[in-house]
């Protein structure tokens, strides 16, 4: 499905068609984009040069080219239908943007997400949910996501947004959802080199953090705790750490009364 606006009488219909149809091979009909939900969209993204954006149910290509016109990003679009990929192939040509974009036809629940640091969608419910295990596999920590209207079971959006739209469409308004793909900091944890014998135990529901642990003898739960893609934060009364999770570390810095100093965590097997 794509980023597409349409009569509420008519929408609801439209959608539903063309989700099914991005993985069985059905031609969907095809209702555009108010321009403005398309610059929401990846202004929410926070799109910049040099991110690869990916657009699932690319339609006529608007997204991937916005992002390649007024960004300066690479673009891929994944549609299912052949003649839209074609359309949007030749509207990239016609924008002067077709060396920042590709237009691949296939399945959304195939595609290849690897490297994409921005993705961007309009699917029902139930393609969101089966996406879910597949963005989390595939998607590198801090990659941001854009939904159209439809948002993820179980997994909060760390931003929603509702916007008004004008024109033909006024009185109607989008909802868009945003969430940053969290590192994996779930699990036991300990300092590598510190003078105080700190182990850490860090409890994750996707970007949802509890971090509790010790230092030597004393026990402390910590406060304030944030994971934001790589970025990981709290506070304790040993001080508030900031860092970053890598695969088997966490590397930060802790600020205990004015005094700062570096702490790498290791990941306890």
């Amino acid at each position: 499905m794509r980023v597409r606006s349409a009569a509420c009488a008519v929408f609801a219909w439209t959608v539903a068609f063309h989700a099914a149809a991005q993985t069985a091979q059905k031609e969907p009909p095809f209702v555009t984009t108010p321009i403005e939900v398309v610059e929401r969209m990846l202004a929410l993204a926070e799109t910049r040069r040099g991110d690869l954006v990916m657009d699932l149910g690319s339609g006529d290509g608007r997204i991937v080219i916005a992002a390649a016109q007024n960004y300066g990003a690479r673009g891929i679009g994944v549609e299912i239908d052949t003649a839209l990929v074609a359309t949007a192939r030749e509207n990239a040509r016609s924008a002067g943007v077709e060396q920042l974009t590709t237009f691949l036809n296939g399945d959304v629940l195939k595609a290849d997400l690897a490297g994409a640091s921005v993705v961007t969608a309009y699917l029902l419910p139930w393609l969101m949910d089966a996406l879910q295990p597949k963005f989390l596999a595939e998607l590198a920590p801090g990659t941001r996501i854009v939904s159209h209207a439809f948002a993820m079971s179980g997994w909060e959006p760390d931003a929603t947004r509702s916007i008004p739209l004008s024109g033909e469409d006024e009185g109607r308004t989008a909802t868009l959802y945003y969430w940053v793909v969290p590192a994996q900091a779930r699990g036991d944890w300990q300092a590598a080199e510190s003078e105080d014998d700190w182990h850490l135990e860090i409890r994750q529901n996707f970007q949802q953090i509890e971090v509790e642990g010790t230092i030597g003898e004393t026990r402390f739960k910590a406060s304030q705790a944030r994971l934001d893609g790589t970025y990981i934060e709290w506070q304790s009364e040993a001080g508030r750490f900031e860092g970053r999770v890598l695969s088997f570390q966490i590397v930060g810095t802790l600020t205990s009364n004015g005094t700062n100093r570096t702490i790498v965590f290791m990941r306890r097997q």
